[in-house]
């Protein structure tokens, strides 16, 4: 074959430490943004970004030569650096040290656009940790709880 073809949707998943309410509702938005930013300036595409107060959900397209752990170093480092100096307040901020990274097939990317936006009804029923049990599951990814959330 003389060219390559590709759509490469991860489904990244990362909670601030401790699950700390860091991310209030004032600066969501402009967060989601900057994180739509740091995935462009890292020729990614951010199809859709967003959570809650305690995590984020963002949905990246990236070419085959980028490793998912580059896009959660870059997607996580960049945002927690822009975090700091454009907030003072929030100088405890930090985000968890792990983070979930998903493969989506294309024709799941609405489903999962739709289930990011829909982040606050969610946690409105289950919390953080719950939702993160059920996409390991769901992925079949194992996992030992002793050692899940630090």
């Amino acid at each position: 074959m003389a060219n390559t073809f590709s759509h490469l949707f991860y489904h990244l998943v990362f909670s601030t430490k401790h699950r700390e309410n860091f991310i209030d509702r004032k600066i969501e938005q402009r967060v989601w943004a900057y994180i739509g930013g740091v995935a462009r300036r890292h020729n990614l595409t951010a199809i859709q970004v967003g959570g809650i107060e305690n995590h984020i959900h963002a949905l990246i397209m990236s070419s085959p030569p980028i490793a998912p752990s580059r896009i959660a170093q870059w997607i996580k480092g960049d945002s927690s650096k822009w975090i700091h100096q454009e907030f003072r307040d929030l100088k405890r901020f930090a985000w968890q040290d792990g983070y979930g990274i998903f493969t989506v097939s294309r024709s799941s990317v609405p489903k999962v656009v739709n289930y990011i936006q829909d982040q606050r009804k969610h946690h409105s029923e289950k919390s953080f940790e719950e939702e993160f049990v059920e996409l390991l599951e769901l992925h079949e990814i194992e996992y030992d709880e002793k050692y899940l959330f630090g």
